[in-house]
């Protein structure tokens, strides 16, 4: 049986430890998110020291039969309710993954504090605050790099062609995705929108600037994927 200096012990650290991660969250102005994950870790820590060690009293007995084990995975399995309130989807776009992700973490780092294995607790929260905080930059980096660009161009009638645009464009033709070309309100003058992939703003700033330089485009306007 723990003794009740070890048992807040364990109790603190896991709070301690939970509001890490959840501080990373909070930060982020997430719904789930400082108390939130410290009262998951604190939770899972009681859980999984109530399973080891609170049913002493009846060790011994005839057909009683203690396994810890299953209690913690009833904490693993159960969290998912909380981490499926977390899930969002803001038109076609699921937020809230990464959320749900770190409660699940913090179940187990408090399930580990509470089975004494303070190291791998320790060494888990280190690693999860990693990737929440350090991970995020190459990630946002990588998916700007992988987004769709576009330019929208008012052009004089029939002097944009995909030629035209591949001169324009130079080495960076190949992350052409889309070429369209639509009549305007004017008779003269042509719509044309062109779609890029793998290109970074500067890149797209730079192809924009030529275009602007050849005498039959009119205008040319770069359009944000994040507000398109």
């Amino acid at each position: 049986m723990l003794g009740h200096a070890e048992l807040i012990t364990r109790l603190a650290l896991a709070a301690i430890m939970g509001g890490a991660i959840g501080f990373e969250r909070e930060r982020l102005l997430w719904a789930a998110g400082l108390r939130t994950h410290m009262l998951v870790c604190v939770g899972s820590c009681l859980i999984m020291m109530v399973s080891a060690f609170g049913f002493g009293d009846v060790l011994g007995q005839p057909a009683v039969v203690l396994d810890p084990s299953r209690v913690a995975a009833q904490v693993v399995s159960g969290i998912g309710f909380l981490g499926a309130g977390t899930i969002l989807l803001r038109g076609e776009v699921v937020k809230g993954l990464t959320t749900a992700a770190s409660l699940w973490a913090v179940a187990a780092i408090g399930l580990a504090v509470g089975g004494g294995l303070y190291v791998a607790a320790i060494a888990t929260t280190i690693l999860v605050l990693g990737i929440l905080a350090g991970v995020k930059p190459l990630e946002e980096h990588w998916r700007g790099r992988m987004q769709t660009r576009e330019l929208s161009l008012s052009v004089r009638r029939g002097s944009m062609t995909i030629d035209t645009l591949q001169e324009a464009t130079r080495e960076r033709s190949s992350r052409i995705r889309q070429f369209v070309v639509r009549p305007g309100a004017d008779p003269d003058v042509e719509e044309v929108t062109v779609s890029f992939v793998r290109l970074s703003r500067q890149s797209v700033s730079s192809i924009a600037q030529r275009l602007r330089d050849n005498p039959a485009v009119l205008s040319v306007d770069e359009i944000d994927p994040a507000k398109s």
